[in-house]
This record gives C-alpha cells, structure tokens and sequence, in this order.
C-alpha cells in the first residue's frame, strides 16, 4: 500500500531538499561548531541562529522514514517539532499526519528566512494545511501547544533538548514518542537531556538508535502516583 511520501509532489519536494541540502558548504557548520566550542555552553540562540541561517541541517532520507513510521504507527495527531529549518523532517512528518487520517504538526524556527522558505517547501509539497511553524524563540512559541502531544521531535539547539522537553511535558499524551536527534553532535550540551529521559523514575523508557547522527527514541509512560 503506498503512502503519502511516494506521491510524486512529496517525492520531488524531498529530492529537491536532499540535493539543495548535499550541495550546501560543509564549512558553515564546523565554523559554527568551533565558534560554540570556543564560547563555552549557554550560546545565544540568536547568534546561533544567523551562523546557521543557509545550513540546511536535515535528517537523513532513512531517519525521515524512521520519523514517519514512528507518527503513523502511534497515530499521531499532533506532533511538535523543535527546530524546522528548512522543513525537510517537517514533510516526513506531515505525510504521516495524513496518512493517519489528519492532524497538525507545529514547528519552531528562530530565523525568519528559513521560516520563509520551510512554508514554501510544505505548500510545494501538498501538505502546508497540515503544518503550522511559529518564529522565535521555541520556549516562548511551544509554550501555549494545546495536548494531547503525541510525538516530539527534537532536532534544534542541543542545549534546550531538556528545557523544551520539560516544557511539553505536562502535555505528553502517555505512549507519546520523543525523538532526540544528533547525539553525535555537542555531546556536553546533550548530556542532561540524556541522563534525564534515561534515568529511573524519569517517566520514560527510552533506546539508542544509530542512524543519522545517531537518535535518542523515548517514549513517555509517566511516573508512578501521576494521573
């Protein structure tokens, strides 16, 4: 049977994106990460925002499928994506939104040209109904999503993995998917999140998966005496 992915629109849309993406310059991002590297944790995310403004940053073709077979089967109807970019991860998950029967899948991108762009690629695709990605700050933007949440990417500043988590929380439907991506990369920054989503007690269980820039896949059950 096939899904919204091998339609033709999506299909060109994401060939598109993965060429762009393959011939963007590699430099942008380790003179990013060096630049972070020399000024210590805590960078400013408005800075980090024009450094990385024409770093297209995208999944893998194997992890987008990963995404997209993770919200179908959980029958997501509202997904939260933590770092859009130019909304490559954003199609995958939109095409799992309809092809389970509907829904919404609310982004956060700090940097309004990308903003932009990532709403031209979702209407290019056919499914910008189904997409709605707020500019600015995502702990001010994801304040107000209204639960149930049924899946949470993860996929921006690595710093923020645990306070945007902790912020949605509340919201998590239990069964609801978090997906953490990039454990390859800033390993320091990343390590609460880690140590909070893998910890006993934590409400969560939770595995490592090595695709991409290797996944952290949690999946929130609650904690005990919580309703």
């Amino acid at each position: 049977m096939s899904t919204t992915l091998d339609s033709p629109r999506v299909q060109g849309t994401l060939d598109r994106l993965f060429q762009d993406a393959g011939s963007g310059d590699p430099r942008i991002i380790a003179r990013v990460l060096g630049d972070w590297e020399r000024r210590g944790p805590n960078p400013d995310p408005e800075r980090l925002a024009h450094m990385f403004a024409d770093a297209y940053l995208p999944v893998s073709r194997e992890v987008g499928r990963l995404l997209h077979l993770l919200a179908f089967a959980a029958r997501a109807r509202t997904v939260v994506e933590f770092g859009t970019s130019f909304g490559i991860s954003t199609v995958f998950l939109a095409a799992a939104v309809r092809d389970g029967g509907g829904g919404r899948v609310i982004g956060s991108e700090m940097h309004p040209e990308k903003v932009r762009r990532a709403r031209q690629n979702l209407e290019e695709s056919g499914l910008g109904e189904l997409v709605e990605i707020r500019e600015g700050d995502a702990l001010v933007t994801l304040r107000d999503v209204e639960g149930p949440i049924d899946l949470v990417l993860l996929d921006g500043w690595k710093n923020l993995y645990l306070p945007v988590l902790r912020m949605l929380e509340p919201r998590l439907r239990r069964g609801a998917i978090i997906v953490a991506d990039d454990l390859d990369l800033a390993p320091d920054d990343l390590r609460p999140y880690l140590e909070y989503v893998r910890g006993a007690g934590s409400g969560y269980g939770s595995v490592e998966i090595p695709l991409g820039d290797r996944l952290e896949v949690s999946c929130w059950h609650g904690r005990e005496g919580e309703a």
